[in-house]
């Protein structure tokens, strides 16, 4: 017996939504998205097509819907029109000018359609919320850094970057092919193959002096962001093990997040941590150092030898 409560009811509508925002979907995302069984999407599927709405399959591939077809505007429930808020707030400050300017242009379609409650709600809470970022994600004359990469992952197209690494002493340009972006410790970092140095590399964008596209098509396949994130990870992981004051340890927590940071354990006074860090040891080193005289390396020896040469150099720079 088929189940045609009002659960269902929501789920079909929601799979319809979903169908539309992608060119093709499996049913098996389907499935995990509504935490149902496969039988349950086929269902469903079918209870779609006998309404009428034109839905191909293709086994081992996925659903999608004929295109063209689109639902009457959608209704949102109050609790979706104040995510818009914090969306809209985070959109502004954490992109680039360009994109931020798409995006306020989707958002004033999007409340064109709201009941009056909601277009009110919206409006009094969006002069309530704020985001400050740390720092500038990218530099002032870049103005549409993440528009143009992500132009250049969709079209499988180079972009041509200025850019600037730590150890540099001047910017450098390189023609790349971006395979993904990802925002970690308040920054924005591509994943790119740089045909100057033949391999994958990571870029922060905020070192980008400037892009531009270009008409050149990718020379290689590339695989998923997932995948190079992890190998990068793994290649490069390094074991670290700390002792801090329990009464220093509190201090810590917020930026021990940035370091690798896996567990800790209360020993005799003092909190024994773990980490997997897979950065140069020298940021480690130095960020070790704001509260080494509260703290013990446990482990690696090169942790150790990295402080030592830090320590060294800054007390030859004590001596008058």
């Amino acid at each position: 017996m088929i189940d045609e409560s009002p659960k269902r009811f929501d789920r079909i509508v929601a799979i319809l939504i979903q169908l539309q925002s992608k060119r093709i979907i499996k049913a098996q995302e389907l499935a995990d998205r509504f935490d149902v069984s496969l039988r349950t999407i086929y269902r469903d599927i079918k209870a779609l097509e006998a309404s009428g709405v034109p839905i191909g399959g293709e086994a081992g591939v996925g659903y999608s819907i004929m295109e063209g077809y689109r639902l009457p505007p959608v209704m949102f429930s109050k609790e979706e029109a104040t995510s818009f808020v914090a969306a809209e707030k985070l959109m502004q400050h954490l992109t680039d000018k360009s994109l931020g300017g798409h995006f306020q242009s989707a958002m004033y379609k999007i409340k064109s359609v709201l009941r009056w409650s909601e277009k009110e709600r919206v409006d009094t809470l969006d002069t309530q919320v704020m985001v400050k970022p740390a720092h500038p994600l990218f530099r002032e004359n870049v103005l549409n850094a993440l528009e143009l990469l992500m132009n250049g992952m969709a079209n499988k197209q180079q972009v041509f970057i200025r850019y600037q690494s730590l150890e540099a002493a001047a910017p450098v340009d390189r023609y790349i092919e971006p395979v993904g972006l990802y925002h970690e410790n308040l920054y924005w970092y591509l994943l790119a193959y740089c045909h100057l140095r033949k391999e994958h590399r990571k870029f922060r964008t905020d070192r980008i002096f400037s892009i531009a596209a270009s008409d050149k098509p990718f020379e290689l396949q590339h695989r998923e962001l997932s995948h190079y994130l992890k190998e990068e990870t793994d290649h490069k992981k390094t074991e670290i093990r700390i002792c801090v004051d329990k009464s220093t340890a509190r201090y810590i927590r917020n930026s021990r997040k940035f370091y690798g940071f896996i567990s800790e354990e209360e020993k005799e006074g003092e909190i024994e941590m773990l980490f997997r860090y897979y950065e140069d040891m020298e940021f480690f080193a130095r960020w070790y150092l704001m509260f080494g005289d509260y703290a013990r390396i446990l482990a690696p020896e090169s942790l150790r030898e990295k402080v030592k040469a830090i320590l060294q150099r800054s007390l030859e720079k004590l001596v008058v």
